[in-house]
Order: C-alpha cells, then sequence, then structure tokens
C-alpha cells in the first residue's frame, strides 16, 4: 500500500490556547526575511530567534506563529528528530514565560509532488499583471499529491506551493500516539 501523507496544521479551536507573533532575533528586531522558514530547505540564522506572545493563553505542544512557522515543543522536536532526521531543521527560540524549550520546525525537502489532476489549481496569467510569475501556481485548492514522488520523505514541502507542513502517515499517527497538542491533519 502506497505511503499516506497529511498537511499538518495548527487547530485554532482549541480553547483557551495561545497565538504566537512573528519570529524576532534576539533584540526582537524583525527578520531581514522571514519566509525562509517555510523554503523548504535549511535555514541559515545568526542568533537566538524569539517568538512574542500575541495573544496570552494556554501553551500548546504544536503551534504555527505568525507566517505559519512552525513552532514545536522540545518533546515534538524530539519525535520529528528521531522519525524524520534528514528532513528536518530544529531552531531554538525563546518564548516570553516559557520555562519550557521550543523550537522552531522547518522541513528542509522541497519536493515536486503536487497532483495537478486532482487538486483544483489556478496558475499566474499575463492579464494578472505579474509577468515573473506567469505559469506559476496562483492558487492550490483541496490540495493533492502524488505519493509515488514523495520517496522515502517523511516531512516536507511541495515544490511550487510551500506554504502547507505536509507529513508521512508514520508521523501523524506518532502525532497522535503521544497526544500533541495543537495539531490538525488533512489527508492529501
Amino acid at each position: 500500500m502506497p505511503q499516506r501523507f497529511f498537511k499538518l496544521s495548527d487547530d485554532v479551536h482549541v480553547p483557551g490556547r495561545w497565538h504566537l507573533d512573528n519570529p524576532t532575533d534576539s533584540q526582537e528586531r524583525e527578520l531581514d526575511d522571514p519566509w525562509v522558514f517555510r523554503a523548504g530547505e535549511p535555514v541559515r540564522i545568526a542568533g537566538r530567534l524569539k517568538i512574542p506572545i500575541e495573544h496570552a493563553g494556554r501553551a500548546l505542544d504544536f503551534t504555527l506563529a505568525g507566517l505559519s512557522v512552525p513552532v514545536v515543543h522540545v518533546r515534538v522536536a524530539s519525535l520529528f528528530t528521531e522519525l524524520a532526521p534528514g528532513d528536518v531543521q530544529l531552531i531554538p527560540v525563546d518564548i516570553e514565560g516559557q520555562p519550557d524549550s521550543y523550537l522552531i520546525l522547518v522541513a528542509t525537502r522541497l519536493i515536486r509532488c503536487i497532483d495537478e489532476q486532482a487538486s483544483r489549481i489556478r496558475l499566474w496569467t499575463h492579464e494578472d499583471g505579474l509577468p515573473h510569475k506567469v505559469g506559476q501556481y496562483a492558487s492550490v485548492r483541496d490540495l493533492r499529491i502524488d505519493p509515488s514522488k514523495a520517496g522515502d520523505a517523511k516531512v516536507f514541502r511541495a515544490h511550487g506551493w510551500p506554504g502547507p507542513l505536509l507529513i508521512s502517515s508514520d508521523i501523524k499517527e506518532a502525532l497522535e500516539r503521544v497526544g500533541v497538542t495543537g495539531v490538525k491533519f488533512e489527508a492529501v
């Protein structure tokens, strides 16, 4: 049976949960390129990062901070390191008032795997007025991937549409088994 994959996202319906803001440098300045955490490749960051709390509340094991940057508790980070060591990079972050350790989870693989027939795709056209984007994905709804193109990947982002964090079914099952809070899964 072919491997199944899931979009891992933030369960925003957890009652009383916290909301985290965009990552900053240690001086609480915006990063030059905060989108690097979603590019599907390793990140080079100098110095320790901070994640401000946008809305105080219950700390979760998994949260998408501002700009949809995945932030995980150290116990979740350990799970990813054990099950997908070649697919992830973990960057320590400080979250004010949190005695526990949290890390940014970076998927270091970008895979050309979108099933364009099964997904609802809209491409940029000349009429959109952005010539440098013509032919690229303008939107991808009902994302579906071709599992055969994912190979041995356990954690990755889809080439051309790197926003969603994609995980294999064994990662999903491990997160469920240990009761990770804040996660939501959608089959892709």
